[in-house]
């Protein structure tokens, strides 16, 4: 596709730095990505092969993921993936040089949006979604998607949260201020911080968003604050978030949270820095 490159990576290996820039206001991110080639990405060690001596079901051949680091959807799924011993073979699209819109591209994601993965033939956009789909199909247990019925509808309210409000309400103050040079809106910002205290209303009594225990939840909402860190906003006054943020980067740190989020999240951070000067 062009000179889209694809690579059968450990996605938490220590070789990827890039400067992005965020693109549409539909979750899509665009991104000038400058990969470092001679720092080499390990290959995955957790392989299929060794997955399958292990007993569990893993897929025919390494799952494929058209991504962009800086995106945050795509960190999370490329987290996901990690917890889940998965082999990605990661697909870099390069926006600006229209990769997202080829005749190949469009037929597979209409929608031109990333991530977008294809495992064996099957074909999935929207992160969330592509979440939910690993756990159920590769998951050793049900630990980061629980079946229990109440808990599972508490996890799925909060990937909604998220993709209705908190992810929304995010981007709506600085999608404008990287893309089109806007102001800082102090009216955007208080409908960040609405949503911010509603989280920390959620995490009362709980380690985590959707209970006790880590879960998918967790994964697709912490992207979103260390995008916050990065930009340096300021959500010190809601104490749970802050406390649960900080269990987060511990509890992701074998599975690729400073690799794959905290460079992410750095890289869109400085196109606004670059703007600003």
């Amino acid at each position: 596709m062009g000179s889209s490159s694809s690579k059968k990576v450990n996605i938490t290996g220590s070789g990827v730095q890039q400067n992005a820039k965020s693109v549409t206001r539909d979750r899509v991110y665009t991104a000038n990505e400058q990969v470092n080639e001679d720092q080499n990405v390990e290959i995955l060690e957790d392989s299929n092969a060794a997955a399958r001596s292990r007993g569990h079901k893993m897929p025919i051949q390494p799952i494929k993921l058209y991504y962009l680091v800086p995106s945050p959807p795509s960190r999370s799924v490329m987290m996901t993936a990690k917890m889940l011993g998965l082999e990605l073979d990661l697909v870099h699209i390069d926006i600006f040089k229209g990769e997202h819109k080829t005749p190949e591209f469009l037929k597979m994601n209409p929608q031109h949006t990333v991530p977008t993965m294809d495992d064996n033939g099957f074909i999935l956009r929207e992160s969330r979604a592509i979440m939910i789909y690993l756990m159920n199909a590769y998951g050793r247990d049900d630990s980061l998607y629980p079946k229990n019925p109440r808990q599972r509808a508490l996890v799925h309210q909060r990937l909604d949260f998220d993709l209705g409000t908190l992810y929304r309400r995010y981007m709506d103050l600085y999608v404008p201020m990287i893309l089109d040079g806007a102001k800082y809106s102090e009216e955007a910002a208080a409908k960040l911080n609405e949503a911010l205290d509603w989280l920390n209303k959620m995490l009362d009594g709980r380690a985590f968003v959707a209970g006790d225990n880590l879960t998918l939840a967790d994964i697709s909402i912490v992207v979103v604050l260390s995008n916050l860190e990065a930009l340096e906003f300021d959500y010190s006054a809601h104490e749970n978030v802050a406390k649960w943020f900080e269990r987060m980067k511990k509890e992701l740190e074998p599975y690729g949270y400073v690799e794959i989020d905290q460079v992410g999240a750095q890289a869109l951070a400085s196109l606004l820095k670059k703007d600003k000067n």
